[in-house]
């Protein structure tokens, strides 16, 4: 069981409530998309559960009638009073925080935790760019975002949206789009669609080398995207680190596998 639009509608009534673009509130409204989102989770008893952003608590009653055990994060404090109401009697823990600030190590408690969440869009790639650098807790993630985002996250080389969150992804993770999600779906109605996106977490990184270095050169490399490798990175990587790697100085940023990437920061080892 999850609220209906008519439900979702009487409590920001009677909270007058309404969403705040400044926090990128979208309410999902659609009581089908949130059993879906539930489903795609594959969560149950004795599954752990961090939700971020859950809003009046649609996804947080799915998940909790799942059986799992949920801890939703949420910024608002009006939101907060809401979600006392709607997850009573659930095996719920509301956290008032910012995303972006929490202690991730206190809250997980070393324990192993899936993300499900309709990320706000304003804060969806810093979020989980950061949460796959910093928190191997959550091993886990189903994200609803901004379908733009999404094609972003799982991106290959030779795509539009291939990019440095691409391969922030690829470095830690297995990525990839599950499902769509229409405008109807939401309270404000956005004006773009949404993805749903799985990332799971890999045991061992993709590429076992120095990954400041790493993506020292990749933000470089897209910082400048148009330009050619050996203009974009220079002064960090010069003619011999391309000739000992053999990645080729007149490709592009958005032209370059991980591997590649990898095999620019093993040669500037050896180079020394």
């Amino acid at each position: 069981m999850t609220l209906t639009r008519t439900e979702v509608h009487a409590l920001l009534d009677r909270y007058g409530i309404s969403p705040k673009r400044s926090l990128g509130q979208n309410f999902v409204v659609e009581p089908n998309t949130v059993r879906r989102i539930a489903e795609l989770a594959a969560v149950g008893a004795g599954d752990r559960v961090v939700e971020i952003g859950p809003g009046l608590g649609s996804l947080t009653i799915a998940l909790a009638d799942a059986g799992a055990s949920v801890t939703a994060v949420e910024i608002d404090d009006v939101l907060v009073e809401v979600l006392a109401e709607t997850t009573a009697g659930r095996d719920v823990t509301v956290l008032h925080a910012d995303a972006m600030a929490v202690d991730w190590e206190s809250l997980l408690g070393g324990l192993k935790w899936t993300l499900v969440a309709n990320l706000p869009y304003n804060i969806s790639v810093p979020l989980i760019c950061d949460l796959l650098d910093d928190v191997p807790g959550i091993d886990r993630m189903l994200v609803m975002v901004q379908k733009e985002v999404a094609e972003r996250l799982v991106a290959v080389p030779g795509d539009d949206a291939y990019g440095l969150p691409s391969v922030k992804v690829a470095y830690h993770a297995r990525a990839r789009i599950v499902g769509r999600v229409p405008p109807s779906a939401f309270l404000p109605r956005p004006r773009v669609d949404s993805a749903l996106v799985e990332l799971r977490r890999l045991e061992v990184k993709a590429v076992s080398v120095e990954p400041d270095l790493l993506f020292r050169l990749v933000r470089a490399g897209f910082g400048q995207r148009r330009k050619m490798l050996r203009r974009s990175l220079v002064g960090l990587a010069g003619a011999e680190a391309f000739e000992v790697s053999g990645v080729a100085p007149t490709a592009r940023a958005e032209e370059l596998t991980l591997n590649e990437w990898a095999a620019l920061v093993e040669a500037l080892a050896v180079i020394g």
